[in-house]
């Protein structure tokens, strides 16, 4: 092979890599980026779940959300949680998993809540527009189970 020869393929050849790297990385993890929660109705129990938990949970509750395979600790099953408790939904735990008041690592420390807050700031310090928001979320998973 000549210099020129070599020289081209050289190129070719990192060209191809150029292109064909970016692509193997995105396939294997995707991009996460953090945004603020958009502001939802807080008397939608669907619109809240589509906004604030689907991404993990999935659109149906099963644990598939997009960003599920980047997470650490893989999102539960939303649709299981009756089966799991003897064939009751367990509202408090699920209210306490929303709030903050339960340790769930995927959602950070009990002192590090998820949605308590947001939910306290979107409803302008007013605690029971959080409440409702909360009721209103777990009244929505509560329709998720299988039957």
């Amino acid at each position: 092979m000549r210099f020129r020869d070599s020289m081209q393929f050289g190129v070719l050849l990192i060209s191809c890599l150029l292109i064909v790297l970016p692509s193997l990385s995105v396939a294997q993890k995707p991009n996460v980026v953090a945004v603020p929660a958009p502001r939802t109705s807080a008397t939608s129990g669907k619109d809240m779940y589509l906004a604030y938990c689907a991404a993990c949970h999935g659109r149906e509750g099963k644990g598939d959300g997009p960003v599920a395979t980047s997470l650490k600790v893989p999102p539960g099953d939303l649709t299981s949680l009756s089966r799991r408790n003897d064939g009751k939904f367990p509202s408090v735990q699920v209210v306490n998993v929303i709030t903050g008041r339960a340790g769930v690592p995927a959602h950070g420390s009990k002192e590090m809540p998820v949605w308590g807050p947001v939910f306290m700031t979107m409803g302008q310090q007013h605690e029971s527009e959080a409440r409702l928001r909360v009721a209103n979320l777990s009244d929505y998973v509560k329709s998720l189970q299988r039957k």
